[in-house]
């Protein structure tokens, strides 16, 4: 029985890192920083998603040797020119509270009418001296209030186009089917699978 290639997502963020998990399947075993040892914050000093997704999967690779991807993942306001994009995870400081964040972004859009939004994620995958990158994109709208108690982030109230609900009032598979990381893992997951046999 063949064993199953391993590669390392770099992320701290247990939801992440499960969502990613179910995406892949069975196909590769994927492992977290945790399970590689490393516990250190990886510096995040680009100005672009892409370019934080890009450090994070070159310092795994300088500092362990091993093949990884890592992502980077922004919420785009039109109303707020593109905020909190590539501040997302700490754009009401630096305790990277889900919270405090939401409540930042309803706070600005308060006397707005448009609430057009978007996420966005990078991956980059590094191969040995190869480095790929996968982008996801969807788009919705900022709600009024927060709704649901599902996903993470900013989640509650994100609704995407064609939807109802909001991230976090719809459940894991659902999300899963159509959410930006979905369609970066997506992409990542068509060029393992023909480039590379990783199936």
């Amino acid at each position: 029985m063949e064993s199953k290639t391993k590669i390392v997502f770099a992320t701290g963020n247990p939801n992440k890192l499960k969502e990613v998990r179910e995406m892949l399947g069975e196909s590769v075993e994927v492992l977290g920083l945790t399970d590689i040892g490393c516990t250190e914050e990886i510096p995040e000093t680009s100005p672009t998603i892409e370019g934080n997704a890009i450090l994070k999967a070159q310092y795994v690779k300088e500092n362990y040797g091993l093949d990884c991807f890592s992502e980077d993942t922004g919420l785009e306001v039109e109303a707020l020119d593109g905020q909190p994009g590539v501040f997302s995870a700490r754009y009401a400081g630096p305790q990277k509270d889900s919270s405090d964040n939401m409540k930042l972004v309803l706070d600005k859009l308060q006397d707005q009418e448009n609430r057009s939004a978007r996420f966005k994620t990078v991956i980059a995958l590094i191969q040995g001296s190869k480095l790929e990158t996968f982008e996801g994109i969807i788009n919705g709208h900022i709600t009024i209030n927060p709704k649901g108690e599902k996903g993470f982030g900013y989640d509650p109230i994100f609704q995407p186009e064609g939807y109802e609900q909001t991230f976090a009032e719809l459940n894991r598979t659902e999300k899963n089917e159509i959410s930006h990381r979905a369609r970066a893992v997506r992409k990542l997951v068509k060029y393992l699978q023909g480039s590379n046999g990783y199936t």
